[in-house]
């Protein structure tokens, strides 16, 4: 199925330059609030504006791990690289940090909005991206815990299909999910299998 891309209004939107005073600074500056965003400088490291903001651009020369107040690819708005040397290593590091799209130096008149709304989309994407994984790893947890809840309550005696039956009447008396009330039953047999271990002990 295609995915209808966002093309936001950018309109008040807040920029922060992670960039040592230079040319490409003021271009950058120009270009970012001709298209309507809010602009803040910072160097070397980002001060507390930096979590208000839409958008961060960074050095990908001169940066380091240590300038950034997240852990390493856990941005929580969309980056931007600016890169002028295509070092391998500096290109590595920029992918590390969580750079979402790039722009090359010089900074000119062209290519800063196009990098903003990329920058934008691949961030959204990967949102969308780690939001569903933690919901698959979620569901299979709670499939997991329902399959533990079966097979205790197997153990005293039940077929399979009476064991379900019986942790679907829980749920409903309980007036929980499914999968609530086998988390229950699962906390429930565990807490009387350590009674049982201290009574022997």
């Amino acid at each position: 199925m295609k995915r209808q891309v966002r093309i936001q209004q950018l309109g008040g939107a807040r920029a922060v330059i992670l960039h040592r005073p230079h040319l490409n600074v003021l271009a950058l500056t120009r270009q970012l609030r001709a298209i309507g965003l809010v602009v803040d400088e910072a160097w070397p490291e980002l001060g507390p504006q930096a979590l208000a903001a839409d958008f961060i651009f960074f050095d990908a020369d001169m940066g380091y791990d240590g300038q950034f107040p997240w852990p390493a690819g856990e941005a929580p708005m969309p980056m931007i690289a600016m890169i002028g040397s295509e070092a391998p290593g500096r290109i590595e590091w920029s992918l590390q940090i969580g750079a979402h799209a790039q722009l090359l130096k010089p900074i000119t008149g062209s290519g800063v909005y196009s990098a903003v709304l990329i920058a934008r989309d691949a961030f959204d994407r990967q949102r969308a991206q780690a939001a569903e994984i933690a919901d698959l790893r979620r569901r299979l947890d709670e499939r997991q815990t329902v399959v533990r809840a079966v097979m205790l309550l197997m153990q005293r005696g039940k077929s399979e299909a009476e064991a379900y039956g019986q942790l679907r009447q829980m749920a409903m008396a309980w007036q929980i999910s499914f999968e609530d009330a086998a988390l229950r039953v699962v906390a429930r047999y565990a807490a009387e299998g350590s009674d049982d271990q201290r009574n022997r002990g």
